[in-house]
């Protein structure tokens, strides 16, 4: 088992246009979740969306984001680093992924199937886009799926609420994708197994 942490960067968990209103708030939730996997042994691999510097690799996603959002996801930049309260340590994988999957154009399938991982958690910002997007990737490799309702986070859309969009996303993997907890659930799963299984 793996936990994808989905970009935890400083531009989606606050002071940006395209943070999540409770961005702080989820940090301190899957830090909890980080060392409950520790603890177990399960892999932590920490994603970063993130551009080349000169925009080379932007392609076709640069003519749907806004300019000032892309520029938010420069490599090299502040506010495309990781998040400095989100539990980092030396055995995680850090991983940058030029899309919004986790799967596209990245190394992950390799690092997951090397360590015969079968069955992944998804966590991070933002639901119903990067995180939904690696659900999907990782469920048509066949990965089992555990996605967390309250251990991801979105921000509000034209008329539609954050909440809205959570619920709806959620509903969606959730009927389709993966199989849908909380937190709080993924870590009472996680005591319950034997260390190293």
């Amino acid at each position: 088992m793996a936990l994808i942490n989905v970009d935890m960067q400083n531009c989606f968990v606050e002071n940006s246009p395209i943070a999540a209103p409770d961005g702080l708030t989820l940090v301190d939730r899957i830090n909890l979740l980080i060392k409950s996997c520790r603890e177990t042994g399960v892999l932590v691999v920490h994603t970063s969306h993130v551009v080349r510097d000169d925009k080379s690799n932007v392609g076709v996603m640069g003519e749907i984001i806004p300019t000032e959002n892309i520029d938010l996801i420069r490599k090299g930049r502040s506010t495309a680093d990781l998040h400095h309260r989100i539990d980092v340590a030396d055995g995680d994988i850090l991983l940058d992924k030029p899309r919004f999957g986790a799967f596209h154009g990245t190394d992950l399938e390799l690092i997951l199937r090397a360590r015969q991982v079968d069955t992944i958690i998804v966590s991070g910002i933002c639901t119903n886009i990067c995180c939904e997007t690696t659900a999907r990737e990782a469920n048509v490799r066949d990965f089992r799926v555990f996605f967390l309702t309250d251990g991801t986070a979105t921000f509000g859309i034209n008329d539609l609420s954050a909440a809205d969009i959570q619920n709806a996303t959620c509903a969606t993997l959730g009927f389709a994708f993966a199989q849908l907890s909380t937190v709080s659930e993924m870590i009472n799963s996680l005591k319950a197994v034997p260390t190293g299984n």
